[in-house]
């Protein structure tokens, strides 16, 4: 008697893995994301699912680090301001992206966290790390973050060698210039100063200089007293 080899069986409960390129709704994407823990990074802009490339040191890892380090210093000296780190940010219902780097206002700000711990709404400020000035970064998502108004949407483009600041103002990005100092000053995180030159030839002792000097300013200080009394209402 000949008898055929047993069909492969798939469980009727398994989901089909996240694919690059994958059309989803938002509800899909996390049941398939949730079911893929070895997946570090996925995102859903538009409808469609990108997933990131293994990073590289120079060109992501170590940019990455040195933003994290100027805005986890700012938020050391400003109660009421929260950092995320590659946190999930429910946009709505075609986007759910995953920048490098968010801040928020804790109270009366324009997000809240999920009682899942997902943050929703959109953060007044993000940062992304981009390739260049052909990246998803520039294209769909910065339109993605002025439809949601993100307030403030930075990106780093390595390759290019340049640091691009927007600021949304009547519903478009206008880009920020540095001052007379060669310094971009936050326009919704007062005290939030940035050294574009430093940053961008790696003099990271310099930013957090520059950064210092902003949080003993008077406006910086103004905002941090603001934020109290909208945290004891």
């Amino acid at each position: 008697m000949i008898t055929r080899p047993n069909a492969i069986s798939i469980p009727l409960s398994t989901l089909p893995p996240l694919e690059n390129g994958d059309k989803l709704t938002r509800a899909e994407f996390e049941r398939r994301y949730h079911a893929m823990p070895e997946v570090k990074k996925a995102e859903l802009i538009e409808g469609i699912v990108y997933m990131a490339s293994p990073l590289r040191f120079r060109s992501h890892g170590k940019p990455h680090a040195y933003i994290i380090t100027w805005l986890g210093l700012y938020e050391s000296a400003t109660p009421g301001v929260e950092l995320g780190d590659n946190a999930t940010v429910r946009l709505d219902a075609d986007n759910e992206p995953q920048p490098d780097a968010c801040l928020l206002i804790t109270h009366g700000g324009q997000t809240r966290v999920s009682d899942d711990d997902y943050i929703e709404g959109a953060p007044e400020l993000i940062v992304e790390i981009a390739a260049s000035s052909v990246s998803l970064d520039l294209h769909d998502k910065l339109k993605v973050y002025r439809r949601n108004q993100v307030q403030e949407y930075l990106v780093w483009r390595v390759y290019d060698g340049e640091f691009d600041w927007f600021k949304l103002q009547e519903g478009e990005y206008i880009k920020l210039t540095p001052n007379a100092d060669g310094v971009i000053c936050s326009q919704i995180f007062p005290g939030l100063w940035l050294d574009k030159a430093a940053l961008l030839t790696g003099n990271l002792a310099r930013v957090l200089e520059v950064l210092q000097q902003g949080l003993t300013s008077a406006e910086h200080q103004s905002f941090v007293e603001n934020l109290r009394i909208k945290d004891e209402l």
